[in-house]
């Protein structure tokens, strides 16, 4: 699929700090330690509705991520898919009766639109499930080819569908550190399927989904006509375009459970070791105390906060006022505030002289490298502003320099 343009990163001086993370898997702060290139992915979409600040804040999230790695000097190689066969699509498509092809092209460019204008870095992967489908066929022989699948019959379906036998596999759990009952409480609502007759064992994971009437389905040789299942379209992509262990595997945090716990136990079916050296996850964003969500159909969009004339700044800087792993609740208030805390930064920083920049940048740098605390970098440029709006300065670079960390470091253009 075709990806949006990057934005221009300015170079800033002085040098960067390495980035400490969150690893859901252990619970505990890690530092990030990538080679040259550092090996990011981080689930995608499935367009069958306009981004919410649910999705931008996530993807926000993981922009700090590969912002703070460059400004250690690594490269950065992000992959992201977009779910463009699924049955959420499938069904609003239906419901609205246009092809779900169109849906996806559709929402997707709407998508792009919006990561555009909030200053989101592209991935360098942008991957489709449907462009993919041959990999992911291919993964799904391996699987089988192992022995850690199997056939259930559907009398609805033109063929058997697949299975991943869990009991097989090593490992199942620790991603997520969750309990049976947890995961029982949540797995049904998540696409999971506990109380299927015939299963092995209730959390395993469906592999391929043999064709039903009315669904699109994809032929390949030792496979029943079908598509895949969801779990299976990440493994399948990260394996193909970033290797393992990847360095950071990312999402929301309502894909710990079941997601990437079974995008990690498919690569472990196929004689993976390590998935990943450490998994990250974004906080809810919630509205009304639920979270923003599309089946409740609670959403802000990203598309008619702009469409409104809301700056796309002003929305970045709402996300960048919670920390990342926080659940929180969208409010109007909170854009309010936002908007008029970058029109002060902007009256700040368009002085000709200014307060030192140095130690602002150092604090910012030192603040997102710990676990991408934004609020407190946020709280250091505004201290720098307050003090130049109201007692001035002597250095002539310090607005450019501090405009352009702004830049680079949090993405926000002023």
């Amino acid at each position: 699929m075709i990806s949006w343009p990057p934005p221009f990163l300015p170079a800033i001086p002085g040098d960067g700090v390495a980035l400490t993370l969150h690893d859901t898997s252990s619970g505990t702060l890690r530092e990030v330690d990538p080679g040259p290139v550092a090996r990011l992915y981080v689930c995608g979409i499935t367009p069958y509705d306009a981004t919410h600040l649910g999705h931008a804040a996530t993807y926000v999230a993981f922009d700090l991520v590969g912002r703070v790695l460059r400004d250690n000097g690594h490269e950065v190689h992000y992959t992201q898919n977009v779910t463009d066969v699924d049955d959420p699509l499938l069904e609003r498509a239906a419901r609205d009766g246009i092809d779900w092809r169109d849906l996806a092209v559709a929402e997707a460019d709407l998508y792009r639109e919006d990561m555009t204008a909030l200053q989101v870095i592209p991935p360098d992967d942008y991957v489709g499930v449907v462009e993919a489908l041959p990999t992911i066929a291919d993964l799904v022989r391996r699987t089988i080819a192992s022995g850690t699948a199997y056939e259930l019959d559907n009398d609805d379906a033109q063929g058997p569908d697949l299975y991943v036998d869990l009991a097989q596999v090593p490992g199942f759990g620790e991603v997520s550190g969750w309990t049976r009952e947890q995961m029982l409480a949540v797995f049904a609502d998540r696409g999971g399927d506990p109380d299927r007759p015939g299963k092995r064992g209730a959390f395993d994971p469906l592999l391929w989904r043999a064709a039903r009437e009315g669904e699109p389905s994809w032929e390949f040789e030792g496979l029943p006509a079908g598509r895949p299942g969801w779990h299976v379209e990440c493994t399948a992509i990260a394996l193909d375009r970033l290797g393992v262990p990847m360095d950071i595997n990312g999402g929301g945090s309502d894909l710990i459970f079941p997601h990437h716990e079974m995008t990690v136990a498919q690569a472990r079916a196929v004689g993976v070791e390590t998935y990943a050296d450490l998994h990250a996850h974004a906080g809810m964003v919630g509205l009304d105390g639920h979270k923003m969500s599309k089946s409740r159909g609670n959403l802000v969009l990203v598309s008619r906060l702009r469409e409104s004339g809301v700056d796309p700044m002003a929305i970045r800087l709402v996300l960048l006022g919670q920390h990342y792993r926080s659940d929180w609740d969208y409010t109007p208030d909170l854009l309010t505030t936002a908007q008029a805390r970058l029109d002060r930064w902007r009256e700040a920083l368009s002085v000709n002289t200014a307060p030192s920049a140095d130690d602002t940048v150092a604090a910012i740098r030192s603040a997102l490298a710990d676990d991408l605390d934004a609020p407190r970098a946020l709280g250091a440029v505004d201290a720098w502003a307050d003090q130049t709006l109201r007692s001035g300065g002597d250095d002539v670079s310090a607005p450019g320099v501090l405009s352009r960390t702004l830049d680079a470091l949090l993405g926000v253009r002023v």
